[in-house]
This record gives C-alpha cells, structure tokens and sequence, in this order.
C-alpha cells in the first residue's frame, strides 16, 4: 500500500483536530484556537492548544506538537498505519488499493485476528465453568479478584489434547497452526498447544488478543508457556499490558516495566495500571523505544533476587547504544527475594510506592555494578575498573551523553580513590572532638576582615585555575558563591567569572575567554593566565585532569580556611590579653598551629607541582 503525500493531506484535511482530541480531552474555545490541560503531562493551569485551521496542536508546557496521525499515534499508541486507517475510515476516505500480496496478508490477518478473539472467548468461559474450579482457586490465592480477571480477559485452559481444536474446528486447522493456537507434528494430527494452564491474554496496542501466556497451575514445568511468534506477534516487540499502561501512564507521568505478567496485574489492581512486562526474554531495543515512546525515563521494577536484578543490568547496558539526551532508565529495587506482587500483597500500595519515589539512575546502578565486580586493592584490579567503565561509555551512541557518562566516571574514579587528606586538629581541642572553624562571619565588620584576610596571591591563582577549568566553579559553588573575595579588578573578574559558569556550565576556558574580553576583562584574565608566574598545576595547560582537581580542591580550601584561622586567632589573642588564662593560651597555641598547619598545606602543593615539572622535564 502507498500513502502518497496527497493522500495524507487530504485526510489531515478532512478531519477536525478538535473533535477528535475532544472525545478523551476536555477544550473550550479561545478565540480561533481551543485550550485543554495537556494530556500528555500533568498540569493544573490550561497550556495545551489545538488549532484546526493550521491542523496541529501544541502544548507550552511539555512541547507537545503534532497532527492528527502523530495525536493517535502518541495518545491512543497506535500503530501509524492503523491510525491512517481509522482516521480515513472515520473521514469517509477511500485506503489506497493494495497490491496482492499486500492484500492477502491483510486478509490473513483479520482471520487472525478472529481466530485469536474467539480463543480468548472460549478460555474465559472454561475459567469460569465446572473445568476452571482449580484455575479461580489458583486466582483466589494469588489475590486476585474476579474483577481483575474480566478486566484482564484471564481464563483456563482445560489439560486436553483436542477440546480447543475443537471449539474452533470451522477455522481449520492450517489457520490454528498458523496462530499458534495449534502444534503441528510432523506424521501426527495438531493439537492443542496449551494445556492445564490459566490463560492470560496477550494484546497489541488497540486491545485486540494476539497471543497467549499460559501459567501451570501445579508445579510442572515450564512454569509459563508463550504463544510461538506468528503473523500477529513478534515476542520482541510486544510489551505486556502496553493497550491498558499507555493511557495510564498519560496520567501519572510514568510507566513501570516489571517481569511478568501476574507482577502487572497484581500492581493494576493496587492502583499502578502503568506497568508493562517483556514476555519472559530481557528487555530488547524495539521494546525499550517503545517505552521511551510513553516516557523519558522508564523505572525498572525487576525482583529482589539475583535473577532479577541480572536481568536489571543486561537492560541497562541494552540501553546504552540507545541513550539519548534526556532518555534514559531507572531501576527500583525490591527488597531481597520479593517481587512486585509479593510487595503490594505484604506491606500494600504505600509501600511500593515509597520505593518508585527514590529511583537509582542508570548511572548509579552501572557504576555499582562494577565497583561490586571484583576486589579494588591493587592498582591492576583499579585499572581493570577504569578499562570497564571506558568501555561502557565508548558504547553510547549519541556524542554528547557519551561525553557526559565519560566525565561522570571519570569524576567518581577519582572521588572513589582519592586520598583522604586528616584534617590537622590542635592539641589543646583534642579532647573536645576536634577543632573547628567558626561559623561564617555575619557582622559588616567580619565580612570586611575576611576579605581583607583573603591571600591575595593565592587567590590570583585559584581564579586563574577557574578561567583554565570552569567545569570546576559549580563544584565550589557553595564556597565561592557567597565569598566576597578581594576589591578592585580581581574582585569583578571574580564575579564575572562565575556568572557566566552559571549560564552555562558546560562552558569551556577559550569561550569563557572570549566571554570576559567581550565584557572588558580581557587584560586582566590575560595577565592572570601567565602559567610560568604561578607554581600550580591548574594554572598549568597540560597538567593531568586529576591532578589539576585535587590541587584545586585543596587550594580552595587553603584559602578559605585562612581568613577564618586568623579570625579565630584574632579573637583568641584578644581574650588572652584581656584575662590571661590558661585555657585562653592554649586556644591561642592551638589557633597558631592552625596556621602554621594552612602554610605547610600551601608549602606542599606548590612543592608537589615543582616536584611534577620536574620529573616532567627528566622525562623529556
């Protein structure tokens, strides 16, 4: 079949996107457009438009934007060619001749269909007949309710050979065999492929069954059987649920995808109608862009045990080729050896809930996985960590996710293994816990001496180390955001520095360059980039990343520690000449030490960074 452009736009043409989104969303007019709340987020104040001389809608909220065809195939989860179908059946147009082949499929298809529809039929009348005693019991201690059984089309599949083949024996059996309702063995008569089993309809996103699942109802094995893939159904591709999840998960923002069919029902009867399940294989790539078709970030909701936390991480390295910016996957995990259904059943909806409210993010659960993959004591085992993490990022496919997932690794194997540096603590507030800095000076008069108190060479440096790093500043944020660090031309560099980071924190040194000497700083920013005045690494433009970030860290603290040490020192000197006691004293030693501790700190990174140039220039 060929949908030729003219096609389409006559049956744009000839449908009104107003009525047709005003049958599931609510419009008033306003003035030539409609307004709604959007349907595709939740929102209080209208912000959603439908134009129907332009034939599009919009929302200013989420950016929401299509036509008519685009509105059934997001909102109602249709397929495109079956939206076109429904939209020209209901425009009074003609569909485009198939070809014959085209047609027959199409024509063995609705057979299908009807073949499918009239199973389900007769599986739910055996569920609640004479035959289905065990299956309802089976439901009854499961909790589920009758109810939720009709609402899901669930019935029973008596043990037999030939009852269903029977039922349905005016389709013949080549079409059974075809829909797999049938087993077809070679020299042997077909016969009925699901047998003792309660029956759990499959259906693709307009409702209509395409295939079974069948749960045993003792312990044989296996414990559940799927209909073989045929005409209708591609395991790969189905999701569970997905006709009865995609309208609630409009509503509540979110879709959840679990392992299993009963793990689904069990949560649509608790409340969580959002909730899809693969068909007994990992997640695949056509079946996650399918979930990120409903939401950005779906939560996988897998069980507690090592199974299903396994099968956890084969989707989240499945996703990586896939990721996007903004489209990603979260996990929720379930206490150990419990699944969704035995969670809602033993602690009820508030309790799954609270666990859907703290998702971990792909990131997290990639970065534990490999930090639990093996023991970190040895600088082999570190590397071995490094080359994994590497190799998990090299396979995003989108260059600016990649980028990210490379520098948040990058980040975390630092953090992980840096040194931890022992905070110097005065003898005389040892047995007190450990001194600490006073709180931040609030008074006009504290504010003024800790600016003055700021070293100003030191400070020259830091600044530098920003311009040459910005990705540094919102790491610092909370301590140099507030800082008032020196008057003059240092101080307003200083400000301008960190107000264009904020606009943009992915900004690189040459454009912030570019930035403040458009700003009239192009002077002094240069003069304060000459690297061969300053003895630090990150005023250095080859030093290793890692490197110039724990320089940083600790020059940083350096210099907001000092102004506050010779504060501190200040006032103890003070209270000592005033009224000379023994305590006073030793708080005026112990403050004296501090700074004497804050000089070996700054003597040692400079001597670290000569140290480095110099085994640097050997090398050379």
């Amino acid at each position: 079949m060929a949908l030729t452009p003219q096609f389409l736009d006559e049956l744009r043409g000839r449908t009104s996107l107003s009525a047709l989104i005003g049958k599931t969303t609510k419009l008033t007019k306003a003035g030539r457009e409609h307004k709604g709340c959007c349907p595709f987020h939740n929102e209080k104040t209208p912000s959603f438009y439908v134009n129907d001389d332009k034939g599009f809608y919009h929302c200013f909220g989420c950016s929401a934007h299509g036509d008519a065809i685009k509105w059934m195939t997001d909102q109602r989860g249709l397929p495109f060619m079956d939206a076109v179908k429904e939209l020209a059946q209901a425009a009074g147009l003609d569909m485009p001749a198939m070809d014959r082949q085209s047609a027959a499929k199409a024509e063995r298809a609705k057979g299908l269909h009807e073949v499918m529809s009239d199973a389900a039929d007769w599986f739910v009348e055996q569920l609640n007949g004479l035959a289905g005693n065990d299956a309802r019991a089976l439901l009854d201690g499961r909790g589920i309710t009758p109810e939720t059984a009709r609402a899901f089309g669930m019935g029973f599949a008596p043990d037999s050979r030939g009852k269903l083949k029977a039922a349905l024996k005016t389709y013949g059996d080549p079409m059974l065999v075809e829909s797999g309702m049938l087993i077809n063995v070679e020299g042997k008569d077909p016969y009925d492929r699901f047998r003792g089993r309660l029956m759990i309809p499959i259906r693709d996103p307009r409702g209509r069954t395409i295939a079974f699942g069948g749960r045993v109802l003792d312990g044989g094995e296996p414990k559940y059987l799927n209909s073989p893939d045929t005409p209708l159904f591609d395991k790969g591709r189905t999701l569970y649920n997905l006709d009865r999840a995609a309208p609630a998960s409009r509503k509540s923002g979110r879709v959840l995808v679990v392992e299993g069919y009963m793990d689904v029902i069990a949560l649509a009867q608790a409340g969580f109608g959002e909730a899809v399940a693969p068909l007994g294989t990992a997640l695949t790539e056509a079946q996650l862009e399918r979930l990120w078709r409903m939401v950005d970030v779906p939560l996988l909701c897998f069980d507690g045990d090592s199974a299903g936390q396994k099968a956890a991480l084969r989707a989240a390295h499945r996703a990586l080729p896939l990721l996007a910016p903004g489209r990603s996957l979260a996990f929720v995990t379930l206490p150990q050896g419990q699944d969704p259904d035995d969670l809602v059943r033993s602690g009820g909806p508030g309790a799954f809930e609270a666990l859907l409210k703290t998702p971990e993010p792909l990131v997290d659960r990639l970065w534990a996985s490999e930090v639990a993959a093996e023991a970190l004591d040895t600088p082999e085992q570190r590397a071995g960590l490094k080359r994994r993490l590497h190799e998990l990022a090299e396979g995003i496919g989108d260059a600016s996710v990649k980028q990210e997932y490379q520098s948040e690794f990058k980040d975390r194997f630092y953090k992980h293994f840096k040194p931890v540096r022992a905070p110097f603590v005065p003898r005389g507030e040892r047995p007190k816990g450990g001194w600490k800095p006073p709180s931040a000076p609030v008074t006009e008069d504290a504010k003024a001496f800790l600016a003055t108190g700021i070293d100003r060479v030191l400070a020259k440096a830091v600044l530098a180390g920003l311009i040459r790093h910005p990705v540094e500043i919102a790491r610092h944020m909370e301590v140099l955001g507030p800082l008032q660090l020196i008057d003059g031309a240092l101080g307003r560099l200083f400000e301008a520095v960190v107000d264009v980071a904020l606009e943009d924190q992915k900004l690189d040194s040459g454009r912030l360059l570019t930035i403040l000497a458009r700003s009239g700083f192009n002077s002094v920013a240069s003069d304060l980039l000459r690297a061969d005045t300053m003895p630090y690494s990150f005023t250095q433009t080859t030093a290793d990343p890692a490197r110039v970030r724990a320089d940083l860290d600790e020059a940083i603290a350096i210099m907001v520690a000092r102004p506050e040490v010779d504060a501190a020192l200040k006032q103890a000197t003070a209270a000592m000449q005033t009224h000379f006691t023994e305590d006073a004293f030793e708080r005026q030693v112990a403050m004296v030490r501090e700074k004497q501790a804050l000089e070996v700190r700054l003597a040692n990174l400079v001597q670290s960074n000569e140290d480095a140039r110099a085994l640097g220039t050997e090398g050379d």
